[in-house]
């Protein structure tokens, strides 16, 4: 009788062991600061858009989403980036989705930079007023932002305030940094009170030029307040769109005996990832003479694999699906060498992107194409992760049917010096 006793106190004992220790695991997992996030898992972070048709009306379902989370589970991905929290419905249901397989799959992670998308009064029409802020979308874009976080705190790590809202080129609707400024010191604020999380991370995420390392118009005392107040950078370089807009960037050098054309193509792409470097330390230069230890990581930077404008064949040629891979795993090799954290634009093609025009570029900077044909960039990982167990409405496949040859024949000459690259269709 002493004995069964003394053995059923043993089974107690070690269940409540058991119990703690799952509790104790699942607080470390849930407790994860932004900073151990970005440590830990940044080297293979995507921005992510969910979208497979040509408007955002059409919302993915939990269960599209959740097969694109697997997906990126495989490849070794644990945090993905956001850009709205109410005017598109896809993140409510993304962030049930990662719940969800939270849930059903222990050996499931993804953690999420949240987006907020900030624009300024009367956005998107003739007449934007870019020192007046969209009240209504703005609020209600970081009220719903602060309702996430505390209802994810274990998903949602870092908050972005706005995308690419400061930089001018983004016309239709960029506001100025004080706008922003206010929004972060509410969320810091917001932290402090512990209404949300203290170990969120609040920044914005912008084009390099707009955190001080391009022109000079944009070096005003608000940039230099939102620098010191958020809690890093998120940057933006895009050397891509530069093949066209700063063309001798591109020009091949006609003196170099390459021994292929994808030789060729591996020099440009190195160029193509120095000027990313010097676009990263211009930018940490400005920013550190601000706020020395502040840490930049980046926000977005991509490759597009297709294009037929200024970017194709009849352009500067830098969209194929060969220089989209060397792109990409040079920029991968270079940051994570620097320990820089990089949410590469992007994980899935969307076609919402450039609805009128199915071979725009806009619609062509995912690895994954949207009925999940596998780009060349991830071939590797496509053989790694066994990809093909996997759907996104069909099994994965790859690109060109798996053939290499065929990947590199599609590699688009780069023009030769007295070419015109403006030259384009329509």
């Amino acid at each position: 009788m002493y004995r069964k006793r003394y053995l059923s106190i043993l089974f107690s004992l070690a269940f409540v062991i058991a119990l703690q220790l799952a509790c104790r695991n699942e607080e470390t997992k849930n407790d994860l600061s932004a900073h151990e996030v970005l440590t830990n898992y940044g080297h293979m972070a995507f921005a992510y858009g969910g979208y497979r048709t040509t408007t955002r009306n059409n919302v993915p379902t939990v269960e599209q989403l959740k097969e694109d989370m697997i997906i990126l589970n495989a490849l070794g991905c644990h945090l993905i980036r956001t850009y709205h929290t109410q005017q598109f419905a896809q993140v409510s249901n993304l962030l049930e989705a990662i719940k969800q397989l939270n849930t059903e799959h222990p050996d499931f992670k993804m953690y999420v930079m949240l987006g907020s998308w900030i624009q300024c009064k009367d956005a998107w029409t003739s007449n934007p007023i870019h020192n007046q802020e969209d009240i209504k979308n703005n609020r209600a874009e970081i009220d719903k932002a602060i309702e996430f976080a505390q209802k994810y705190p274990d998903i949602i790590k870092i908050i972005a305030v706005g995308n690419e809202a400061m930089v001018h080129w983004a016309s239709g609707y960029f506001v100025s940094p004080n706008i922003i400024l206010k929004y972060v010191r509410e969320l810091q604020t917001m932290k402090q009170m512990e209404r949300i999380d203290s170990s969120i991370w609040i920044t914005s995420s912008d084009n390099f030029a707009s955190w001080g390392g391009g022109h000079a118009e944009y070096h005003t005392s608000d940039l230099d307040s939102l620098i010191k107040e958020v809690d890093y950078i998120s940057l933006h370089t895009y050397p891509f769109h530069d093949t066209h807009y700063n063309p001798n960037f591109w020009y091949s050098d006609d003196t170099i005996d390459y021994n292929s054309d994808y030789e060729r193509a591996k020099v440009l792409i190195s160029r193509a990832i120095i000027y990313a470097q010097k676009q990263y330390e211009n930018t940490k230069k400005y920013i550190h003479e601000i706020s020395p230890n502040k840490e930049i990581h980046i926000g977005e930077t991509g490759w597009a694999s297709i294009d037929n404008h200024f970017y194709g064949a009849n352009g500067s040629a830098a969209s194929d699906e060969v220089k989209q891979s060397l792109y990409y795993h040079a920029m991968r090799e270079w940051t994570n060498h620097s320990k820089i954290a990089c949410f590469y634009f992007e994980a899935f093609d969307e076609p919402w992107k450039d609805d009128r025009n199915i071979n725009g570029s806009e619609n062509h900077f995912g690895l994954i194409e949207v009925d999940g044909k596998v780009k060349f960039p991830l071939w590797a990982e496509f053989e790694e992760s066994n990809l093909s167990k996997y759907t996104r409405g069909e099994q994965l496949v790859k690109t060109f049917e798996g053939d290499s040859a065929k990947a590199i024949s599609s590699l688009l000459n780069i023009p030769p010096k007295d070419s015109n690259l403006f030259i384009h269709q329509n």
